[in-house]
């Protein structure tokens, strides 16, 4: 794997969890702060650093399930 694309994914990561926190609508942000942690999990896994790619994994879980398995309020 070229050393160039870890090093993209890395900064494209704290990009989208940055943007999350910018949304006022909590769908946005927590569908934002997915894609994001997405990017994290995949940059955990290509360093190896596997701790932040399971902690961002629960992540992932925890916002799919508050996007489309929560009642809505």
């Amino acid at each position: 794997m070229p050393t160039f694309v870890i090093e993209i994914i890395g900064y494209l990561a704290p990009a989208f969890l940055v943007l999350s926190f910018l949304c006022k609508d909590m769908f946005k942000l927590r569908l934002i702060n997915t894609i994001g942690c997405v990017f994290f999990i995949a940059y955990g896994l290509l360093l190896p650093a596997y701790p932040v790619a399971i902690a961002n994994a629960i992540i992932v879980g925890i916002n799919i399930y508050q996007l489309f398995f929560s009642k809505k309020k």
